[in-house]
């Protein structure tokens, strides 16, 4: 079983580790503007990826019941029904995607007026996100036509748009931010444009996989009549629960960001001439993303052997699958948690060279790198809760815990007790163990296994 897990677990950590390599590069490429943006850009990044990921990440939820519904009709045998959930939810994402880019593009700078004071990070905020919201629906359908090749066991094949998206990411970071062989200086607007334009390339990918010969004979993607209103709503049926959970956990986070940035603007008024908080939270951020995303990855092979062997009429080895990644992500993240744990100085060094940004975020560092086995447990759960179609829990349970715990414990442990950084970021290691023993308790009940699709 491990191995299996391991198989299918191994493609996907690179190819989300590659994804968020566009996040990280844009972090890393703007901490070296100079130092009067870089602090204020580098803060604008987290609430702006936060905005992104409560719209974007709400419409990506379509793979939430795109990889679900594979994975059943595969593990049954039928192949022309896995295939015709393909662009239904492709249709669903681009629809979602168009409305909100629009939306989004007249209602994000007023979103950052409420989230920080600071009207240059304002500014650079609303730029850098409008160009990221532009890249929503192919965000949206990137995520639907990866869920399927999931949930059929294909997992290496988004690796192929992964590579593509960061490769030219990169390249556009360096071209447009600072301006070089020619082109415009954008600074953190050209972040944007490069996340943006590598958004749409990925999709481009994507869509090109599918329009292979082997896959169109197979699958039957695209044939006559293969659009279906009664599948596209148990689709949104399946996949809303877990939008609303990742618009939770996004909402959530802007605000524990809100938190911190009153941190630093109540340091400003008391005569600071800078505050690093905002920085160090949004390094800290990126550096746990990789985390998050390589237990996603776990989650995600779960999520697949979850599925199919549902559709084969065996939950109980689905349990088993999902318990055996468990221990596997818990190894894993635990090793990986120990070395950030010891060195918090080189980590956040590498994305900000400014050592009251280091100091800022050193103890908040450690805090979280003795979280990696309890962040492991709990994303791999819920991905194999997600995979059975157990998504209704999922979503109270992430909307109970960010608002009555998450957020609270931020603004009572950062601002009333006067912690500062390291009491918002103990309060996220206390939704952390919360949200794991959450998952643990409802899958080892197993209500999810009498589940149908």
């Amino acid at each position: 079983m491990a191995r299996r897990i391991l198989l299918l677990a191994a493609p996907v950590i690179v190819a989300m580790l590659t994804q968020t390599g566009v996040n990280i590069v844009d972090t890393y490429f703007i901490g070296k503007l100079p130092a009067s943006v870089a602090s204020d850009g580098q803060s604008a990044l987290t609430p702006s990826l936060m905005l992104l990921w409560a719209i974007g990440g709400f419409l990506s939820s379509i793979s939430v019941g795109t990889q679900a519904t594979t994975a059943r009709r595969f593990g049954e045998g039928d192949l022309k029904a896995a295939g015709a959930v393909v662009p239904n939810a492709v249709f669903v994402a681009a629809v979602g995607g168009v409305i909100a880019t629009v939306a989004g593009w007249f209602f994000i700078p007023t979103a950052f007026r409420a989230l920080s004071g600071n009207e240059h990070v304002v500014a650079l905020g609303t730029a850098y996100t409008r160009w990221r919201f532009v890249g929503i629906a192919s965000m949206a359908a990137t995520a639907a036509y990866k869920s399927f090749y999931d949930g059929v066991g294909r997992t290496h094949l988004h690796l192929v748009a992964a590579l593509a998206m960061n490769v030219v990411n990169a390249a556009l970071c360096w071209l447009l931010i600072f301006g070089n062989l020619g082109m415009p200086a954008m600074g953190v607007a050209g972040a944007g444009v490069a996340a943006c334009v590598s958004s749409w390339i990925g999709c481009f990918v994507m869509v090109l996989l599918s329009l292979r010969k082997a896959d169109r004979e197979t699958f039957a993607f695209y044939r006559p009549g293969v659009l279906s209103g009664t599948m596209m709503k148990q689709l949104v049926a399946l996949s809303v629960p877990g939008g609303i959970a990742t618009t939770a956990v996004m909402a959530g986070f802007l605000m524990f960001t809100k938190v911190v940035g009153s941190i630093d603007d109540a340091a400003r008024a008391a005569g600071a001439a800078a505050a690093y908080n905002g920085a160090a939270t949004t390094i800290i951020i990126e550096v746990l993303s990789a985390t998050f995303v390589s237990c996603l990855a776990f989650g995600t092979a779960t999520a697949t052997l979850v599925g199919q062997s549902m559709g084969e009429g065996n939950p109980d080895r689905a349990e088993r699958y999902a318990w055996t990644s468990v221990k596997l992500g818990v190894m894993i993240f635990g090793v990986i948690g120990v070395l950030m744990f010891a060195f918090p100085n080189e980590v956040l060094g590498a994305f900000n060279h400014a050592p009251e940004v280091i100091a800022a975020g050193r103890t908040p560092m450690r805090i979280m790198a003795c979280m990696g086995a309890v962040i492991a447990t709990a994303m791999i759960l819920t991905q194999a809760l997600f995979g059975a179609g157990e998504t209704r829990f999922v979503m109270v349970a992430e909307l109970v815990l960010h608002f009555g715990c998450l957020v609270p414990l931020a603004y009572v442990f950062g601002r009333l007790l006067d912690w500062g950084l390291v009491g918002v970021w103990l309060a996220a290691a206390t939704y952390g163990v919360a949200l794991a023993t959450a998952m643990v308790v409802k899958f080892t009940r197993g209500g999810w296994k009498r589940l149908t699709l």
